[in-house]
């Protein structure tokens, strides 16, 4: 059954190394409600109106602190310092190789073994529709180079949109970043359904290529005559059997593309569209990829899936569009560059804007 019980902050009042965590919730005056947990900056809940109006909750997430430690690590989260993979956890900065750990053999991921969804931010609700996180990753945390504190801002606004921004600096040397968030969506309500019937659009022609061990190789390919060309809506399920090599790597769609709009500038990512509830969600950010998976590896296993409600998290019951820079960009100088030196800042932007067909 679809799952729009509220959470309950005392669910979520404990101390993680040493630092309070809880659960903040933001509003605006339409109604919508977002709920996040300072652990991991992770969204545990959004609740918006489908086509009559009836509040749904669209993301996957859990009821409480404990559920999170123990649930699937990247649900709901802000990734960094380095989302996605990087090959051989290594790369070259300033003429050093670098070597950060290894947490999805043989690769990183998703910043390491105890990157950002695995921290606890320092919190401040600024007002009821806004909250600001911070962090600072240490020189030399999960082997990466140099001190860089981030911001993060999540705000609401009354025209339905949830948006992510953030704001970073190499404080002492130079270093790598690259940002994402990685919230898991099913606009029907019922976070325990298939999201394959959900009708995708992506701005993307081209998508990254990748290796064995699922990290990019430095070509592109264009999506034409393939199962990943979605620039005309198409349902999720609609080619996801389909005899394709990075399908099968995969085991479903999880592919970087290469989003068509002019680098730096906040534009079109992806429109998804739940035919049963009229439910859209469009994604616009600043970053230059869009990272498109399929749930793949929910698994409806005890304690892992078990989510809000109950709900039994199973393979393709909800979707992530994560933008970001291009995965293993340190090891691909063609890629947009994730390099910050010493002083410069990284600022970007995710808009998850919410609606109706």
């Amino acid at each position: 059954m679809p799952t729009t019980h509220d959470l309950k902050p005392e669910n979520f009042r404990t101390t993680v190394d040493g630092k309070p965590v809880a659960l903040f919730t933001l509003r605006n005056r339409n109604g919508m409600v977002v709920r996040i947990t300072n652990y991991g900056a992770k969204i545990e809940q959004i609740l918006v109106p489908d086509r009559d109006g009836a509040l749904g909750d669209v993301v996957q997430g859990y009821d409480s602190i404990d559920q999170v430690m123990n649930g699937q690590a990247s649900m709901g989260s802000f990734i960094g310092r380095y989302c996605g993979r990087i090959d051989q956890g290594r790369f070259t900065l300033d003429g050093v190789e670098q070597r950060t750990e290894i947490n999805s053999p043989p690769n990183t991921l998703h910043g390491g073994k105890r990157g950002s969804r695995f921290r606890v931010f320092d919190a401040r609700q600024l007002d009821e529709s806004s909250l600001e996180l911070t962090y600072v990753f240490q020189d030399g945390e999960e082997g990466f180079p140099g001190t860089l504190p981030v911001r993060l801002v999540y705000t609401v606004d009354d025209d339905n949109a949830l948006t992510l921004s953030w704001t970073a600096v190499a404080a002492d040397k130079t270093t790598v970043v690259n940002f994402t968030d990685h919230t898991f969506f099913n606009l029907s309500g019922d976070g325990g359904a298939s999201i394959l019937d959900h009708v995708a659009t992506v701005n993307g022609s081209r998508y990254l290529a990748l290796g064995d061990t699922a990290v990019p190789t430095g070509d592109t390919v264009d999506v034409t005559g393939t199962p990943h060309d979605f620039r005309t809506p198409t349902a999720f399920g609609a080619r996801i059997d389909a005899d394709d090599p990075m399908l099968k790597l995969g085991n479903g769609y999880d592919l970087h593309y290469v989003v068509d709009k002019p680098a730096g500038v906040l534009g079109l990512h992806a429109r998804v569209v739940h035919p049963g509830s009229g439910r859209t969600l469009e994604v616009r950010s600043t970053e230059p990829g869009l990272q498109v998976y399929t749930g793949n590896f929910l698994e409806g296993k005890a304690p892992r899936d078990v989510g809000k409600g109950g709900t039994l998290y199973t393979k393709h019951s909800g979707f992530c569009l994560e933008p970001s820079h291009f995965p293993n960009a340190v090891n691909i100088p063609s890629f947009p560059s994730t390099v910050l030196n010493v002083g410069q800042w990284r600022t970007g932007r995710i808009v998850y804007g919410f609606g109706v067909a």
